[in-house]
This record gives structure tokens, C-alpha cells and sequence, in this order.
């Protein structure tokens, strides 16, 4: 698995658009909270929801499916269960997509074998913004960045 501080920093610095497949509109749910943090790192956004296709979710326009992207596309963020995964990988082949990344307790074997065979990196069971957070700086003890280097908490 390519889960080594080397080879996650590489793929965080040369996947700059990435396919978020089951982002949700909703500010409070996971998908959201970590793609609205890469966004902000500068990656380009590209949510993948069939309920909310046709509209928008963090400025971008969505799509249903990943075939569905107008444009090229990095790295392909799963937030689905494991047994959706398959599917999803083979279109990430399909759409010539370099990364197939599967989140926090998304662990499907047979699509990062596939992936892995067709030439893509795979990341299994890791978040994209803890692990950017980690190897580029952005982590305090809220979890997000404030910019505020102190030893003393602000009230």
C-alpha cells in the first residue's frame, strides 16, 4: 500500500484536481469539511453525487458520475462504503484519473489491486486532509491550522 510519507507528499503535490465521489452539500458532514480544507489549499474540487447533480456543492458544479466530469482529473477521493468502491475504481481507470484514494474506513482490496494493475496509485483507509495536514503543516489541536503560533490557547 502506498501509505509511506514519501509517496502520500508525492501524490498530495502532483494530484491537484481530485474527484470527490459522495461529497455532500452539508457543511457538517466529513466530506465536505475535507474538501473544503483542500480546496482552500489550492486543489481544484470536483464533486461527484448523483443527489446533487445538476446543481452546485462548494462553488463547482456537480456531476452523477465520474464518467461525467468535463475535465481531467487527478486523484479520485472515495467517501462511499467499501463495497461501492469497485465500480468507482474502474471508472477512475476509465476517466485516466493517477490516484484512487479511499477514506478513513474505506477499504476495498479488489479495487486497489485493480487500480494498482491499471497503473494508478491506491491509498486505502486514510484521509486526504489529515494526511495533507500532517506532511505540510496544518494540524493544532482543533485539527485545522489557525496561523497563530502560541503556546497559549485564544479565548
Amino acid at each position: 500500500m502506498s501509505h509511506d510519507a514519501p509517496t502520500l507528499r508525492r501524490i498530495l503535490q502532483t494530484c491537484r484536481s481530485i474527484a470527490v465521489v459522495g461529497l455532500s452539500a452539508e457543511w457538517h458532514r466529513p466530506s465536505f469539511f475535507a474538501a473544503k480544507y483542500l480546496q482552500a489549499k489550492g486543489y481544484r474540487i470536483l464533486p461527484v453525487n448523483p443527489r446533487y447533480a445538476g446543481g452546485t456543492v462548494l462553488g463547482m458544479p456537480c456531476v452523477a458520475r465520474l464518467e461525467d466530469l468535463a475535465e481531467a482529473v487527478d486523484m479520485v477521493d472515495v467517501f462511499r462504503r467499501s463495497e461501492d468502491v469497485g465500480p468507482i475504481a474502474d471508472s477512475a481507470i476509465a476517466i485516466g484519473a493517477k490516484c484512487l484514494w479511499q477514506q478513513i474506513g474505506v477499504r476495498n482490496l479488489e479495487a486497489d489491486a485493480r487500480a494498482r494493475a491499471a497503473g494508478l496509485d491506491s491509498v486505502m483507509d486514510r484521509c486526504v486532509k489529515i494526511e495533507h495536514a500532517r506532511l505540510f503543516g496544518g494540524l493544532h489541536w482543533a485539527g485545522v491550522n489557525t496561523g497563530v503560533i502560541s503556546a497559549r490557547r485564544l479565548v
